[in-house]
């Protein structure tokens, strides 16, 4: 697991979508549906959306988790030099269809963690954001990111071309005044 560097600028606006590698599409509005605009920028459990827009249970699958004492560089928020981190990446997949929906990359701060909710999100396989509901947890969430980008290796999980756009977002989650998480995650442009 890397370092994890923002080094993108947030985009104000449906007229400008900044891309992770700093590349800006400018002029003319995106052509983007609400569903998708939702999905960049609310702070509501994405697996909630998803359910309601898909008419189905959402389920987890795990495609790594490494835990870690990692330095996490990022704008804005400060932290310790070094902080034990769980690095996770999963999919959001639907539980009749399992279409792969959403694919998330995380850096979990596990000593900012309820003890009862940290051991949940290690041995189980729920989403973060039933978790979430399930244990009462009252979170911000601050976007650092928001864009379009080609899927290149994360394509197969969405059966598109590598030349095909995913829209991701990244966002801090704040609990109790403590950083916890920093959620990175992606979605094919073509899906919604």
């Amino acid at each position: 697991m890397s370092n994890y560097t923002a080094e993108t600028t947030i985009a104000s606006s449906k007229e400008q979508i900044m891309t992770k590698n700093s590349q800006t599409v400018s002029g003319e509005a995106p052509d983007i549906s609400a569903f998708q605009q939702v999905l960049l920028t609310a702070n509501g459990t994405v697996t909630a959306m998803l359910e309601a827009h898909f008419s189905e249970q959402i389920q987890l699958i795990k495609l790594s988790e490494e835990r870690a004492k990692k330095e996490l560089k990022l704008p804005n928020i400060k932290l310790d030099k070094e902080e034990e981190v769980i690095g996770r990446k999963v999919l959001l997949q639907g539980k009749v269809s399992h279409r792969n929906y959403l694919y998330a990359d995380s850096f979990i701060l596990i000593n900012n963690l309820e003890e009862r909710f940290r051991d949940q999100l290690l041995t189980t396989d729920k989403p973060i954001g039933k978790l979430w509901s399930e244990h009462k947890v009252e979170t911000f969430k601050e976007i650092i990111y928001f864009g379009k980008h080609p899927a290149n290796e994360l394509s197969k999980y969405f059966c598109i071309e590598p030349e095909d756009n995913l829209f991701s977002r990244t966002y801090s989650v704040y609990s109790q005044g403590k950083i916890n998480m920093i959620i990175t995650e992606k979605f094919p442009e073509r899906c919604f």
